[in-house]
């Protein structure tokens, strides 16, 4: 079938929309008709290279929408059903089988293969000339995305789908931070480092928690303020304060727990820095491919763990479901991140994120 995608031609190009043909599902496939997707700074790391995937091929891994169709032998899923797009994993290896399915040791080909895990690519341009597809399992920069059944989350009846597509990747790693990987304690002390989308999830994660100080640490006012209507006890502005200093007055000692969500290797070190004897500094952006970061080994040595976590860690599928069920409760207000974006403005998305006008940008598709 032939749909409209946003396409990537080469390294560093832009997002060129323009019709593309897609497979009719197969055995194990399912096709979804997508009605919005996020725009995620791994899309951009993947358009320039940081994060291997072949091109001319069509990125987007925070899709929703519909069922439209299923191949054989697929179940679980009917056509008709509103569904988010979630991360893929193979439900084969060791740690599908023990519960942590963002941890699939075939997650490589899954995101960044370029084709079904083990087959072809799906897309294709109208001349025939080959193209990547089901990036992180979808490439949902399109009017249509093919998948698997197992990487899909129903969508309650009464939730707008077109909103619930970040839920797959930005929100889901920041939330799932908190709820899979710190599990905060009564009474203790969490540090959120970057208040974009990842940041801002974990924020009203803490809250939802048993944490009773939460502090945000970023450069933009804006988004300190958004923070702080999110659940943030207490904000720190960077640009011109020492967020280290200012958690150790804050918390009277360092903090019990502080989460990088930015990437920056500067920024680690004081997420790393902001926590003491028995903290825990969780490592969640994206840094640069090959980049390395640093840590005082005698504080280290004093029982800090440093650790890293990977889309929220556990299964993927059920904490966005219960994301879901927590915006429905009021508890996960993620609608206040977001603005939308019609696909054929898709590279004005892109600099509204970057330039951090809009936390999460969302693409709409023209149906």
């Amino acid at each position: 079938m032939r749909i409209t995608a946003a396409v990537v031609e080469e390294l560093q190009g832009p997002f060129v929309v323009r019709e593309v043909d897609l497979d009719d599902p197969g055995p194990g496939d399912v096709l979804v008709k997508v009605a919005a997707t996020g725009f995620c700074h791994t899309d951009g790391i993947a358009r320039d290279g940081d994060l291997p995937f072949p091109l001319p091929g069509v990125l987007g891994h925070e899709g929703a929408g519909t069922v439209v169709a299923v191949g054989e032998g697929v179940t679980g899923v009917r056509e008709g059903q509103d569904v988010v797009l979630g991360w893929p994993w193979c439900g084969g290896c060791r740690n599908c089988l023990a519960g942590e399915p963002r941890y699939c040791l075939r997650m490589g080909e899954l995101v960044g293969g370029g084709h079904r895990l083990d087959g072809p690519s799906a897309l294709r341009g109208t001349d025939g000339s080959p193209m990547a597809s089901h990036f992180f399992g979808q490439s949902s920069f399109g009017t249509y995305a093919m998948t698997t059944a197992s990487s899909l989350v129903p969508v309650p009846a009464g939730l707008p789908v077109e909103l619930m597509g970040p839920l797959a990747c930005g929100l889901a790693t920041g939330a799932g931070a908190v709820f899979n990987t710190l599990r905060p304690e009564p009474g203790s002390s969490v540090v959120v480092y970057g208040a974009g989308t990842v940041g801002l999830a974990a924020v009203m994660a803490a809250r939802n928690s048993a944490a009773t100080t939460i502090i945000a640490v970023d450069r933009h006012a804006g988004r300190l303020r958004l923070a702080e209507g999110l659940g943030a006890t207490h904000t720190v502005d960077a640009t011109d304060t020492d967020p280290v200093q200012a958690v150790t007055e804050i918390c009277g000692g360092p903090a019990d727990a502080a989460m990088d969500c930015t990437g920056n290797i500067a920024v680690i070190r004081q997420a790393i820095d902001s926590v003491g004897m028995l903290g825990t500094a969780l490592l969640i952006g994206g840094a640069p491919a090959g980049a390395e970061f640093s840590a005082d080994h005698l504080t280290t040595l004093w029982g800090k763990t440093i650790r890293g976590t990977l889309g929220g860690s556990g299964h993927g599928q059920h904490l966005i479901a219960a994301l879901m069920d927590l915006h429905a409760q009021g508890r996960f207000p993620f609608d206040q991140l977001v603005q939308y974006f019609p696909l054929d403005r898709i590279e004005d998305a892109v600099e509204a994120s970057y330039s951090g006008a809009v936390v999460k940008p969302i693409l709409t598709m023209p149906h």
